[in-house]
């Protein structure tokens, strides 16, 4: 059974529509796959449509973006098959109005240095409920000031410590986050924890019992990583979690539908565990 539990769609910052990542996860055949777009669930009931059309099981997901206040990081928590996602809305769009203002500025930034427009970029994101900086790279690359997204002028403009034009603010307190999670009955899982160096924070989370899972199988991470990632899992007692994040023509590194898995005992936790919390 393949079960790829991590990737994004139009919604956020990937760049093909819903249909096109179920047909493609048929064609690579994926039994489960969850559609976790970064702060919104707007794929929930469309996902649920075509994955019954296409022959794919869906399990509901989103990306939330989150903040470390102990060690002033950002980390991204995976919420699954949450019972009341009604609840985490209010979330998703305060975390989507953080990125659009982000976003905004710098913006900004790059108009001063290219000339390039407006609206040069939000055509790219019509679809999308906020702005990511691929979509500003995309507009660069259209008017020839790059032939890639994550070469040179991108780590020029956008490395999180370089950067020229480079913008962040606090996301919601992580343990706000997973209160929230839990509130609307889902199941939370740390996403690549290699990506944002989240170790010491994911133990300390493990530790006090607020979190019910960590991505191990992600391309962020090596062998050493993922065999430090599985012991804290199995020392803790937590679910273990694969997916491809694939983003299709934004994707950071190559990867496909697929290319990363959650185990099929795994899956069964999750759901097992997802149906307790709506007793």
């Amino acid at each position: 059974m393949i079960c790829d539990l991590h990737c994004h769609t139009k919604l956020s910052d990937g760049s093909l529509g819903i249909e096109d990542v179920i047909s493609q996860a048929k064609r690579m055949n994926i039994d489960f796959l969850s559609i976790t777009d970064h702060d919104t669930m707007a794929s929930f009931s469309r996902a649920d449509v075509l994955g019954e059309r296409h022959g794919v099981k869906i399990l509901h997901g989103v990306e939330l973006s989150a903040w470390d206040k102990a060690r002033n990081s950002k980390v991204h928590i995976l919420c699954y098959a949450p019972k009341k996602p009604d609840r985490l809305e209010v979330l998703c769009l305060k975390s989507c109005e953080i990125r659009k203002a982000c976003s905004k500025e710098m913006i900004e930034k790059v108009m001063e240095k290219y000339p390039i427009t407006l609206e040069s970029i939000l055509k790219h994101t019509t679809s999308s409920k906020s702005i990511f900086k691929q979509h500003i790279m995309r507009a660069l690359i259209d008017y020839g000031y790059a032939l890639e997204f994550y070469g040179k002028l991108d780590g020029e403009l956008f490395n999180p410590k370089t950067g020229s034009c480079y913008v962040e603010r606090e996301y919601p307190d992580v343990n706000a986050v997973l209160d929230l999670i839990h509130s609307a009955r889902g199941v939370a899982v740390m996403a690549h924890p290699a990506q944002y160096n989240n170790i010491e924070l994911l133990e300390e989370l493990a530790k006090q019992g607020k979190i019910d899972g960590v991505e191990v199988n992600h391309y962020s991470a090596n062998n050493d990583y993922r065999s430090e990632l599985h012991s804290i899992a199995e020392k803790y007692e937590l679910i273990e979690t694969g997916g491809s994040d694939f983003h299709g023509l934004y994707n950071a590194v190559p990867t496909h539908l697929g290319s990363e898995s959650t185990t099929k005992e795994n899956l069964d936790r999750i759901i097992k565990l997802a149906n307790k919390s709506s007793d």
